[in-house]
């Protein structure tokens, strides 16, 4: 099955194709290479028998065929000339000093260069000798041949040649080997991957890409999927919790509407109880109905584009507003309600929408506080942002929960029998991903303090991430 998958693999096909072109660039540098060796040692052999055939020249126009033929009988007598050729030839082209025994048949013409084959110039080689030659006519019609022994020269070209061949078979059997093997681990990592997603599509969201713990692209790769693959996971949770929400907090109020409307309809008509009826029921439905504007309003900060509605605002000036409207419901409770910090903090973002994140956790502050307690709005200038925090005095929560507050219809209170939904921090947590400003829990000792740090006006007017949850290890409050 793998080796299927690797044979019919595109990564192969295009190692494949890397392979033939590298191999030809590496077949032409040796051709090259090969061509120049050659071409080099020629040349010097060309102009060593064309200097030597110039020095017989001189000799014969000075001494005449005698002393030519003289000189050059000494000259084969001599062991370190043992590789020369030479032949002195009458008009008839019969033989009269050398060492060959006749005119090579291969010379054409009066003069020139050419590379033949002679089996008597060394009688006791192996084999017939590759000679290399430059002949001329001498003025009286007599034939003078003077060259050299290059088969050690086609030896060396042999030997290139075998070199040459067996050096590319090896990178071809290395490259082809090396492509298999790094195909089949690519292909293995992707079946891997595959075999997870279907595993994802049969069973649901448990399963993962295992992990090989080599730390390279493909543990990076798989890493990332798993994160990602987590990431869904936790939204499907969410998706599921906030079903389970909406259904259990839509349940209570339809459930009192229609025993209200049930009791009506077997009793006698009477206006005041019938008003009381209709005021009841237009309440419980304003409830579902809150519950469905923060629900929608949430969406449309998270899936909106609302950086267009982004101003250079002042916190304090919002922070000062939020603390004038919550005023009176601070006092009913008891709650000293004040502010502290800069009285010009300036960030980028939007303003209706920062209203409200902070009108949340002051009205949160306020609800879940003790009485008679204190909720301090400060905003303050930081570097290299801004900060804004509202803490209380009130009660703590466990550790644990923090991390969940900031989810949709979560509440505390398992019960959900007081009044509130769980979507205002929900809000919060969309507004502070919009505005790229990070949440952040911190105990108050006693009491819990809510903080949102933002980032420079340069970096609020990009889009923003998930801002990250920090939450001190002890207990809080919400």
């Amino acid at each position: 099955m793998l080796l299927a998958e690797t044979l019919r693999s595109s990564t192969l096909k295009l190692a494949l194709i890397c392979i033939g072109i590298f191999g030809a660039a590496v077949l032409g540098l040796f051709g090259y290479v090969y061509w120049s060796t050659a071409s080099f040692v020629l040349s010097r052999a060309d102009q060593a028998i064309a200097a030597e055939h110039a020095d017989l020249r001189r000799i014969y126009d000075s001494a005449g065929r005698g002393g030519l033929a003289a000189i050059i009988e000494q000259r084969l007598a001599a062991p370190r000339l043992e590789d020369r050729v030479y032949l002195l030839a009458d008009p008839s082209l019969t033989p009269i000093a050398g060492n060959l025994a006749a005119w090579p048949a291969a010379l054409k013409g009066a003069d020139g260069w050419d590379t033949f084959t002679a089996p008597d110039s060394k009688p006791d080689a192996a084999g017939r000798s590759m000679l290399r030659a430059q002949f001329a006519t001498l003025p009286n019609g007599e034939h003078l041949l003077t060259g050299r022994d290059i088969g050690d020269l086609e030896g060396f070209a042999r030997s290139i040649n075998t070199a040459l061949a067996l050096g590319i078979s090896l990178i071809f059997v290395l490259a082809g080997v090396a492509s298999v093997s790094v195909t089949r681990r690519t292909v293995g990592r992707i079946e891997s991957i595959n075999a997870t997603s279907r595993a994802i599509m049969r069973s649901g969201l448990g399963e993962r890409i295992p992990l090989r713990g080599s730390q390279d692209e493909w543990d990076k790769l798989a890493e990332n999927l798993n994160l990602m693959l987590d990431r869904i996971e936790a939204l499907m949770g969410e998706v599921k919790q906030v079903s389970d929400s909406v259904a259990h907090d839509l349940r209570t109020p339809l459930t009192r509407m229609r025993g209200r409307l049930e009791k009506a309809s077997g009793r006698q008509r009477s206006a005041d109880e019938d008003r009381a009826l209709i005021n009841d029921t237009m309440a419980d439905l304003d409830g579902v109905l809150r519950m469905f504007t923060s629900l929608t309003r949430i969406s449309q900060i998270e899936t909106t584009d609302r950086m267009a509605a982004f101003r250079t605002v002042n916190l304090a000036e919002i922070a000062a507003e939020v603390v004038e409207l919550f005023d009176a419901a601070a006092e009913d409770r008891g709650v000293t309600l004040a502010t502290a910090g800069d009285q010009r903090v300036l960030v980028t973002g939007d303003r209706d929408l920062l209203f409200d994140a902070m009108a949340n956790l002051v009205d949160n502050a306020i609800k879940h506080g003790r009485d008679a307690g204190r909720v301090t709005v400060t905003v303050a200038a930081r570097e290299p942002g801004a900060v804004m925090s509202v803490a209380d005095d009130g009660p703590g929560i466990p550790a644990h929960e923090m991390q969940h507050v900031f989810k949709r219809f979560y509440r505390l209170e398992r019960s959900r029998c007081t009044p509130g939904n769980g979507l205002g921090l929900s809000l919060v947590a969309a507004v502070a991903r919009l505005h790229g400003a990070r949440i952040a829990l911190h105990d108050n000792a006693p009491g819990l303090e809510f903080r949102l740090e933002f980032p420079p006006a340069a970096a609020a007017s990009t889009e923003a991430k998930e801002p990250p949850l920090s939450a001190s290890p002890e207990s809080a409050r919400i």
